[in-house]
């Protein structure tokens, strides 16, 4: 069965795939064991699924939970189907799911908030190739769609590393301000590490106490830090846009315009180098 399989994300904890599965026989594949921890949504047609013996109907109202080492195979009675998988390592899982790395059964029925962000996400990852794409915020968006259909399978499991406390919420976030302010070119899983918490559990923490996202703070940050290098005389754009995590000059300029109203060298007219 030809499958056109479109990575759109890809980190050390976390894969984002759109797939086109074509020319689909109708009878069931060979049994397989499940090689990764996957969340797969389909978009467009039907899959019916044996996992351990039990059979059961995917289609654009459910999400499979494929779980790591269960025997599975499908069958695509309608033909050709289009789905989305996000692939989560080990060490993720056990961070959205309390530490615990032990995914539960179930099929997960959607809801239309969920359906909408799930096309939210696909709709920014496919303009992750232009201009203001951005890897950081999309492992949040990604890892926020993923805790919430893992919410509907084990909401305690999922709500028990949120801090308990406002003062260990704060601190929370003031280390990974800490730690964006040392390195502001560095991603959410490893970020996430840096703060011992999982990437979800810091991303609605530090909306919470905050008011804005990471994604946007970080921004923030990077803005700040290139008005100040432009401010200096900084005139390599590229050698710019790389230090501050930027996918490349093109980024960086949709950045300072987006944040400030004016393309970089306008700035630098602006601002003017600092004197001795």
């Amino acid at each position: 069965m030809p499958v056109e399989r479109r990575t759109l994300l890809r980190t050390d904890d976390v894969l984002l795939a759109d797939v086109r599965c074509g020319g689909a026989p109708r009878g069931w594949t060979p049994m397989r064991q499940a090689a990764v921890f996957g969340l797969v949504m389909v978009r467009r047609g039907l899959v019916r699924g044996r996992v351990q013996g039990v059979e059961q109907l995917l289609d654009p109202a459910s999400v499979y939970v494929e779980r790591l080492g269960c025997e599975q195979q499908f069958s695509h009675p309608c033909g050709d189907d289009v789905y989305t998988e996000i692939i989560l390592s080990e060490p993720q899982v056990a961070a959205l799911l309390g530490g615990d790395p032990t995914v539960p059964q179930g099929l997960v029925f959607t809801t239309p908030e969920l359906t909408l962000a799930h096309r939210l996400l696909l709709a920014r990852a496919r303009t992750g190739a232009q201009p203001g794409g951005d890897a950081f915020e999309l492992a949040e968006r990604t890892t926020a769609v993923a805790a919430r259909i893992l919410g509907q399978l084990a909401p305690t499991r999922v709500a028990s590393g949120h801090p308990r406390s406002a003062r260990a919420r704060r601190l929370l976030v003031d280390d990974a301000r800490a730690s964006l302010g040392t390195d502001v070119t560095q991603g959410l899983d490893s970020l996430a590490r840096a703060v011992g918490c999982s990437p979800h559990h810091l991303s609605r923490v530090f909306r919470t106490e905050t008011g804005t996202t990471l994604t946007r703070y970080r921004n923030r940050l990077r803005v700040a830090h290139a008005l100040e290098r432009l401010t200096e005389g900084e005139r390599d754009l590229a050698l710019l846009a790389n230090d501050l995590g930027f996918s490349d000059q093109p980024h960086l300029t949709h950045a300072l315009r987006l944040g400030t109203g004016h393309t970089p060298g306008r700035l630098r007219a602006l601002l003017g180098p600092v004197l001795p």
